[in-house]
């Protein structure tokens, strides 16, 4: 029994030009994965009609064509027409679905004070749907819907990242996509989070664990410094799975830092919450980016308590009560600095604990003996203290989200190491 094949087409000239970043490709094509489909490819395509109409024709070939994006009012938006005239049907407007965007826009109308007469003709578009579709309703003004072409099921999707992922999980309640999932095989899957160890050094490990295969399928891939390795395992394949990543971890245990899919930020909150204790951060070079990613996980307001950005010497000084004479005699950055910075940032805050980043993200402002990527990290508690700095490859982008991510792995490393002792 094989898996019932899934492309997913991304519509948009912006995704295409590189003006965005496409997001929806990859969760579909997740999302496809995990009910137990297999991604065939993702299409990125724009707007113009010859090259969509021919993307939404191959992926109606596929058991699965998960669509998203071209639903709007203007010109632009051919997703529907097109996708209808590959299908060999009819377009109709849903009266039903045009009172309720009716309702929405005329709202809007008035609130812009314009005449909604402006917008009727972009409501009875995004009203139209190919004959026999099943709308999924709305989540802004573009309706999703569901339409079952022999033997493939399309499910079409608003282009808002936001909008796409509130209307997915009623295309999964459809009865066409039900009778498809009925095929399907979810596999099972093995998450193994590293930090620290090289990516050469994790292949080599899964090499000598003896590799995937025979039902399981290994991907690892490096991100800011840590390498994720995603195990996908077939039916029937999951003893070897479990084989596999013990033996795959044995030389690597000291790098490992999950099991699952839980981000660093969201561990190093849970080891706080674990010993009711609360963190602060003082960012130089990093600008607010750990902070960003501690504030990202629902619930941090527990732990987290706040965060200092002290960019100027200044800010340190009067922000951080950095003493001046430690900023003259070793610079803003250097590891006495960032000691004080963490130090600062726990008086200042009332935090259990304290992080910190100083460096050089660059382009210029580097010199032979601190060259742009040295990056220093402090963390400091009631538990001890941590310290740690690199010379960070990359653009200054990339630098400064490695230094975010390095910090947090130290603030985990610090929180960790006498968690069995209670301190």
């Amino acid at each position: 029994m094989t898996r019932p094949r899934a492309v997913v087409v991304v519509t948009g000239s912006e995704l295409v030009r590189g003006e965005r970043t496409d997001l929806n490709g990859p969760f579909l094509a997740s999302e496809a994965l995990r009910l137990g489909l297999e991604p065939a490819r993702i299409v990125i395509v724009g707007d113009r009609e010859e090259e969509l109409e021919a993307a939404l024709r191959d992926g109606l070939a596929a058991d699965a064509c998960l669509v998203s994006g071209g639903l709007g009012p203007t010109h632009a938006a051919r997703t529907v027409a097109l996708l209808a005239r590959a299908a060999g049907v009819e377009l109709r407007v849903d009266e039903l679905l045009e009172r309720e965007i009716e309702g929405i826009s005329r709202g809007f109308a008035e609130r812009m004070r314009r005449p909604y007469t402006d917008f009727a003709p972009g409501v009875t578009k995004q009203a139209t749907l190919p004959d026999g579709a099943v709308s999924l309703g709305l989540a802004g003004t573009a309706p999703g819907f569901v339409l079952q072409d022999t033997s493939t099921v399309a499910v079409v999707l608003p282009g808002p990242p936001n909008e796409l992922r509130r209307l997915w999980p009623r295309a999964l309640e459809t009865e066409a996509f039900r009778r498809l999932l009925e095929r399907a095989l979810p596999p099972g899957r093995r998450v193994l989070r590293f930090f620290g160890a090289s990516e050469s050094a994790v292949a080599k490990a899964l090499a000598d664990a003896g590799g995937d295969g025979d039902g399981v399928e290994a991907t690892i891939c490096a991100r800011d410094f840590e390498i994720h390795v995603d195990l996908v395992v077939e039916p029937g394949a999951q003893t070897r799975a479990d084989e596999l990543s013990e033996r795959l971890v044995e030389p690597l245990e000291r790098y490992l830092f999950s099991r699952d899919e839980r981000r660093v930020e969201e561990l190093v909150l849970e080891l706080c919450r674990e010993r009711a204790l609360t963190l602060a951060t003082a960012e130089s070079c990093t600008g607010g980016l750990v902070a960003q990613r501690l504030t990202s996980v629902p619930g941090a307001s527990d732990v987290f308590v706040g965060a200092v950005v002290a960019y100027a010497d200044e800010v340190k000084q009067h922000g951080l009560d950095v003493p001046g004479e430690l900023l003259e005699r070793h610079g803003a950055v250097s590891a006495e600095v960032s000691a004080a910075m963490a130090a600062g940032v726990r008086q200042r805050l009332g935090a259990d604990v304290g992080l910190s980043v100083t460096g050089i993200a660059g382009p210029g402002g580097g010199s032979a003996e601190k060259p742009v990527g040295l990056v220093y990290l402090h963390a400091a508690g009631l538990m001890g203290e941590r310290s740690a700095d690199f010379v960070l490859p990359g653009d200054r982008d990339s630098i400064r989200r490695r230094a975010a991510v390095t910090a947090l792995h130290l603030a985990r490393q610090l929180l960790a190491q006498n968690r069995d002792k209670g301190v």
